[in-house]
């Protein structure tokens, strides 16, 4: 994850529960993307405060920095040459088709090359380690695929080299929409005052943001008619909960709006508010933190410095 906006709820039970379902069943290596934050310009102090907060709401969250590997990509210098590397046998017109770019570029009067190269780092953060498996969302899957073409040329043009990794998901998690408009993704990016409950905001912020969620036109749950606000609310109290589709159809169905809103407000901050807790440990606590990034940066260095090497011989280039 970028260390920059809030994290919110649609990241928790989308990808952050997830992760740490699966951190037993894999070698793990949970990467903050500082590189790809400065994309666009960012505050360097921010910047630095978010890495940490990112760092500490991962291990809030239960990914264990026992058993996995949390770290700061441009701790290893690798990501960045083995993401020029890439870059030479990438043709442009693949990176002009992804549809992020097109999307970020369209809201910009310039363009930075970073924002183009950006796909080509996410695939060199990838295929550094190897990686079999990448647990990303739907809203990744082309830049997942991207990086299975550059793996699958560069293995074609110098020799079997990268992993190809595979692109089925070993979990799936909720997708969670903005509460201001239900038919978009909920976005750490989007301004919205009521668009999203992030993961260190209030309880009285929470129920506020919740409250103000918008529905459709009819007064009562209605599951056969139910609009997409409505299916968001009821989506986001189901992946909090885990109640089964029955549970949830015998304790919704008819109830008014304003008391669904209630309710999934105190299911989130019951959620939250323990995690909130674990969180302000974490920060208290001199030191952790920073060790944590620095062993797990030494961990990992190893890996990215071999595929390095193996793609410069591959390349021809100086080892």
């Amino acid at each position: 994850m970028q260390p920059t906006g809030n994290l919110h709820i649609g990241n928790y039970l989308g990808a952050l529960k997830n992760w740490v379902r699966i951190q037993a069943d894999y070698e793990c290596i949970f990467c903050i993307v500082d590189l790809h934050a400065v994309t666009l310009y960012q505050d360097p102090a921010e910047l630095r405060a978010k890495i940490s907060e990112i760092a500490a709401i991962y291990i809030a969250a239960g990914i264990d920095p026992k058993i996995c590997s949390v770290m700061v990509q441009s701790a290893v210098p690798a990501h960045a040459e083995l993401a020029w590397m890439l870059t030479c046998v990438t043709p442009v017109g693949w990176l002009e088709r992804m549809t992020q770019y097109k999307t970020k570029a369209a809201k910009q009067e310039s363009v930075g090359d970073g924002l183009l190269q950006y796909p080509v780092l996410m695939a060199a953060d990838i295929l550094l380690y190897q990686a079999g498996i990448v647990p990303v969302g739907e809203d990744q899957a082309q830049h997942l695929e991207l990086t299975r073409d550059i793996a699958q040329r560069f293995n074609s043009l110098y020799g079997e080299t990268f992993v190809v990794p595979d692109t089925s998901l070993p979990t799936v998690g909720a997708r969670v929409m903005g509460l201001d408009d239900p038919t978009q993704k909920m976005s750490k990016s989007a301004t919205g005052q009521n668009h999203a409950v992030a993961l260190l905001d209030p309880p009285d912020k929470i129920r506020k943001t919740i409250m103000r969620a918008t529905t459709d036109s009819n007064p009562a749950v209605d599951f056969a008619n139910a609009g997409p606000g409505v299916l968001n609310l009821l989506s986001i109290y189901q992946a909090f909960s885990g109640d089964s589709d029955e549970s949830m159809k015998s304790k919704f169905d008819c109830m008014r709006y304003g008391d669904l809103k209630k309710q999934v407000a105190e299911m989130t901050i019951s959620h939250l508010e323990p995690f909130q807790e674990r969180y302000r440990r974490i920060v208290s606590e001199p030191g952790y933190l920073a060790g944590i990034l620095r062993e797990s940066a030494e961990r990992v260095t190893p890996i990215a410095n071999a595929t390095v090497a193996l793609t410069k011989e591959r390349m021809g280039l100086y080892v």
